[in-house]
């Protein structure tokens, strides 16, 4: 049985997840949906990236988790990947759901050149943290309004620090087993930085047509992307 550690990206909670999670458990497989300090129901917790981190890894001891598949979207491939290194032996795999990936001694803004100075423009100006995207924000991305109200209702502001604060790897990204998941809608190509990881033999390229958002958009199709991932061979 594989154990699944879902993580949304900025702003969200672990609600997130909720058109997911049944499609996992369905498939015999234990699924467990981490809120980040800061975010959602743990609003108000002081928070920086290695706090986040730290939430990964303890979600993983805590509850004793083996063959774990983390699966980490947008900002929080940033913790994820960190995370991954740290649990050793429990990990399967880590997934990448159009996420950023951590590189060491670099933070979320740093591999964001064309925006940084906004991000860190707007989290100065709204008390240390980034506020959360509008409706208007989310146009071509395959989303029904409903979905989009139901993404804006669960957003919370982004505590600023997670993104600002370098990431601490010991070893080279490109040595886990991972699959990333590009989501087209957001742009036809990965990163170039993540085009490089996927040349190497242990991550696997995964497309789908749909926006950046897609555990809203086409969960049920997530559900089955990371089933597969979780069937193909770990560390």
């Amino acid at each position: 049985m594989t154990e699944f550690v879902l993580i949304a990206g900025a702003w969200l909670g672990s609600s997130a997840w909720e058109e997911v999670v049944p499609r996992l458990w369905a498939a015999g497989h234990g699924v467990h949906p981490v809120t980040l300090s800061g975010l959602a129901e743990k609003r108000g917790v002081p928070a920086g990236q290695q706090t986040h981190v730290q939430d990964i890894v303890d979600t993983v001891e805590r509850r004793a988790l083996r063959d774990v598949v983390l699966v980490g979207h947008s900002y929080s491939g940033i913790p994820a990947g960190q995370a991954a290194e740290r649990i050793g032996d429990r990990l399967a795999r880590v997934v990448f759901v159009d996420a950023n990936v951590p590189h060491d001694g670099e933070s979320f803004v740093s591999g964001w050149p064309e925006g940084r100075a906004m991000v860190e423009a707007s989290i100065a100006a709204n008390g240390g943290f980034w506020p959360p995207l509008g409706p208007g924000d989310f146009e071509g991305q395959g989303l029904t309004g409903e979905q989009v109200a139901r993404l804006v209702a669960g957003s919370t502001p982004h505590p600023g620090a997670t993104l600002t604060e370098p990431a601490v790897l010991s070893r080279p990204l490109g040595e886990l087993p991972a699959t990333y998941v590009k989501c087209l809608l957001d742009g036809p190509e990965p990163t170039p930085d993540v085009a490089a990881l996927l040349s190497g033999e242990r991550w696997q390229l995964v497309e789908m047509e749909t926006g950046h958002w897609p555990m809203f958009s086409q969960p049920h199709e997530l559900a089955r992307v990371l089933l597969d991932a979780a069937e193909r061979p770990g560390a």
